[in-house]
């Protein structure tokens, strides 16, 4: 799959665009005003791979927090901002390193300017961001309803007015609940612009239905070559976003790295918790950086021989389990010393 390369934009420490690695976006749900509590959501999330984090800016005490905040991170931090144009230059002025607006809602053009020259003092770039659900009521005229066309056309309005402006340090995110108008309009606008493209499909969704939602869109998307970061937007924990987005990457054969785990449905075989065995597996591995694989078998019978393709795998039995490499049987353990011999394999990879 070849990449379409985008204008390369800085946030913090990252660069994205230009053909470099897409990288993971999350959005904190905790009060951005709660220093502490939102500190320790984005460090679980960079833990398990959140390269970029959002945070809701609502007030100016939240804008305020983000300088406490950015002190205890180690990633950048996008402050989204709605409707009122103090409080994006307030987390400009308090160190955000991207903001994410909707020109459309900020207010008239001096308050859209007044922001502009707050990011260009700082050449902080701005995340232009258009939702279908926010579409101008004349361009739904136009198109005779909610398109992708609409999305476009508004997106890139508001990207000419910042240029105008004479700002171009600018990403563009253009998002829809419907996968297939979301899929087009971003098929749309990577023929008209080279400002890097934020993906995801808004308002995705609960786990199941946001998973599903989010992998055919943003694969039908991404496998285009179109994208330079992406979100998994779910209505759950932010940790299952991560988990997501790093594997449609990995499906997608657009990043390595993390482990992936494959497990098998259950039988009439089974004579462990499988499916509990294999949720704590996938969550235990989300740490971990290792290229590798690891399976999770509900038998001993079939076991072995269905994991030969992972480097590492568990098999469960009756009160006791099998290690098993490489479709090996590596050693036997008590089935409640199965996981923390795995986390012991895992911790000692490669030596």
């Amino acid at each position: 799959m070849e990449r379409r390369i985008t204008k390369t934009v800085q946030i913090g420490d990252r660069v994205i665009g230009g053909g470099n690695p897409i990288l993971i976006q999350s959005m904190t749900n905790t009060k951005t005003e709660n220093v502490a509590a939102t500190v320790d959501q984005i460090q679980r999330l960079t833990v398990v791979g959140c390269d970029i984090i959002r945070c809701a800016v609502p007030t100016m005490e939240a804008a305020e927090a983000i300088k406490e905040i950015k002190k205890q991170i180690s990633i950048p931090l996008v402050a989204d901002i709605h409707f009122d144009y103090r409080l994006a230059i307030a987390a400009i002025e308090n160190g955000a390193d991207k903001i994410r607006i909707n020109p459309g809602n900020i207010g008239s053009e001096d308050r859209v300017k007044a922001v502009v020259d707050a990011a260009k003092e700082r050449n902080i770039p701005i995340r232009v961001g258009v939702n279908s659900g926010s579409l101008e009521k004349d361009l739904v005229e136009k198109y005779h309803g909610v398109t992708a066309e609409g999305i476009v056309e508004s997106a890139l309005d508001k990207v000419k007015l910042i240029e105008d402006m004479g700002y171009d340090n600018l990403v563009i995110s253009i998002k829809s609940s419907d996968v297939l108008m979301c899929v087009k309009a971003h098929e749309l606008i990577a023929d008209q612009t080279s400002h890097p493209l934020h993906v995801g499909i808004t308002e995705a969704g609960t786990i199941i239905s946001g998973n599903i939602k989010s992998a055919i869109g943003l694969g039908l998307i991404l496998n285009q070559g179109i994208g330079d970061t992406i979100r998994v937007s779910l209505t759950g924990d932010p940790l299952e976003e991560i988990k997501s987005a790093k594997l449609i990457l990995r499906t997608l054969g657009i990043r390595k790295g993390g482990v992936e785990v494959v497990s098998c449905p259950t039988c009439g075989r089974t004579r462990i918790d499988l499916i509990g065995l294999a949720n704590q597996v996938e969550n235990m591995v989300a740490e971990y950086p290792l290229d590798i694989k690891v399976a999770v078998m509900g038998c001993v019978v079939n076991g072995p021989g269905e994991a030969k393709e992972a480097d590492i795998g568990v098999a469960g039995g009756v009160g006791e389990g099998l290690i098993i490499k490489h479709g090996e049987i590596y050693k036997k353990v008590p089935e409640e010393e199965l996981l923390p011999a795995l986390r012991y394999e895992l911790d000692h990879w490669g030596e």
